[in-house]
């Protein structure tokens, strides 16, 4: 299977468990992978073809900046809501750090998941 990354997306959020955490904007970091079939956009060359990554990218950073979660997991189950609204993505793994949040450790989240909303092979 092909495969789309994006990775160091870097998008300021409040997501935490306490008050303190949701108070102030902290840094979140996003890195994604995308199991999708790029044989027509290869033989193409058209943006038609394959999934148009910037502006997936702007939509991650929508819900990272725009919502408001207490557990990184539902961070990154939303994260991947966003990427399945594109039937022809089969399979996606999405992880979420949250840096600067303990001293000397970066805390993350890996959430691997086939499409339910898959078009047909």
């Amino acid at each position: 299977m092909d495969r789309i990354a994006l990775s160091g997306i870097r998008a300021y959020g409040r997501h935490g468990v306490s008050a303190v955490e949701r108070a102030e904007l902290q840094p979140f970091d996003v890195d994604l992978a995308i199991d999708i079939d790029l044989d027509a956009a290869g033989r193409s060359d058209d943006l038609a073809d394959t999934l148009d990554y910037a502006r997936l990218h702007d939509r991650l950073v929508t819900v990272v900046t725009a919502t408001s979660y207490a557990l990184l997991e539902r961070l990154a189950s939303e994260l991947l809501e966003t990427v399945f609204a594109d039937s022809r993505v089969r399979y996606a793994e999405v992880t979420v750090a949250k840096p600067r949040v303990l001293e000397g450790a970066t805390p993350s989240v890996t959430l691997a998941r086939a499409n339910p909303r898959r078009e047909p092979a």
